[in-house]
């Protein structure tokens, strides 16, 4: 996977691939953005009464922030229909990996989404003022737990 170097790798190769209910991975089309990838750890403080006059951090919790796709709208109806299902209350969550690409379009690192539901849809803004803009849509997903490698 990644190999060290002196610059950094570039941030407009990546594949999405959203896990289906098979198991397997399944790449649902190109994705132009993918936004928020992030983790939070919370802390408490603590202090025992022997100690001096310092608080200490203690983690407990983290939290995953939510992340954001965007892709041209393709006529593949699976993320929105993944959303319907998940409003009508039908538990489906997926495992998505984002996976970083070099150069030479070979894999350099991998983010995976554990356990990512969609939980926001937003469709394309149609405008007939005759300009070339792409019709564009997004799903934001949460997830409980995202892990990096390399």
């Amino acid at each position: 996977m990644a190999v060290r170097r002196d610059n950094p790798y570039g941030a407009f190769n990546f594949l999405v691939k959203l896990g289906d209910e098979g198991g397997e991975d399944q790449i649902v089309g190109g994705f132009s953005d993918v936004s928020g990838l992030g983790n939070e750890v919370k802390y408490s403080e603590y202090r025992n009464g022997n100690e001096e006059n310092h608080v200490r951090k203690v983690a407990n919790t983290n939290t995953t922030d939510d992340v954001t796709l965007k892709r041209g709208v393709i006529g593949d109806r699976r993320l929105f229909v993944w959303l319907k299902e998940t409003r009508e209350g039908i538990y489906g969550p997926r495992s998505v990996t984002i996976t970083m690409l070099d150069e030479a379009r070979r894999p350099v690192g991998d983010w995976v989404l554990r356990n990512a539901q969609p939980k926001k849809w937003v469709g394309p803004t149609l405008a007939a003022k005759g300009g070339g803009e792409v019709a564009m849509e997004e799903l934001q997903l949460v997830a409980e737990q995202i892990e990096f490698t390399p």
